[in-house]
């Protein structure tokens, strides 16, 4: 199995920072994604990262990196998540909004199961913050049609890891127990939906 870690936007994208500056999202992604990475191999497993550039690289670019893969190995041996820091606002002010969740394409497919699977560890690793859910649909992930979740050919799940513009999710972000917190929620996620 290839697990690709995605770590959302490059340094070159524009706002995508708490409002006094201090956390970047392009920053604090490459943090978690690389962790995560380095742990999965760690345990043995093939993990790397899907953007090791720091500059952004473009969604078609991406799914393209992501479905040769598909192809090589086969679409049922490749892993896809993306990893994101949220924001409620445009990032000149702070907001209540908070929490972590996850998103998967519309519909059942098998990207509920594999977003599933760090939802059951979230709780663990992430007590005392808001773990967003939606159960409309049977499974707690939230669900949008994003251009990286909807053009892979191996359903792939896109995280929103706390709130940038939240103070205290912000805080939390910006430590390296929140760091932690949020490799290991993955991490765990991840062997768990590969029974390992």
């Amino acid at each position: 199995m290839k697990i690709l870690i995605d770590n959302g936007h490059g340094a070159g994208t524009r706002g995508k920072r708490s409002p006094d500056g201090r956390l970047l999202e392009y920053l604090e992604n490459r943090i978690i994604a690389r962790d995560i990475v380095d742990a999965l191999t760690a345990r043995g497993l093939d993990a790397s990262l899907l953007v090791p550039e720091e500059t952004d690289i473009s969604l078609p670019e991406r799914c393209r990196r992501v479905n040769q893969w598909c192809r090589q190995l086969g679409k049922q041996e490749v892993l896809l998540i993306s990893i994101h820091c949220n924001a409620a606002g445009h990032g000149n002010h702070w907001l209540s909004a908070r929490g972590w969740y996850a998103y998967t394409t519309r519909g059942d497919t098998r990207a509920d199961v594999l977003a599933t699977a760090p939802y059951d560890t979230a709780l663990h690793h992430l007590p005392g913050h808001r773990i967003r859910t939606d159960y409309t649909d049977g499974d707690p992930d939230q669900e949008s049609d994003f251009y990286l979740l909807r053009h892979t050919l191996r359903p792939a799940v896109l995280t929103e890891n706390l709130f940038m513009d939240n103070p205290s999710d912000c805080a939390f972000l910006l430590t390296k127990e929140g760091q932690q917190s949020l490799v290991d929620l993955h991490v765990y996620g991840i062997l768990s939906y590969l029974a390992v």
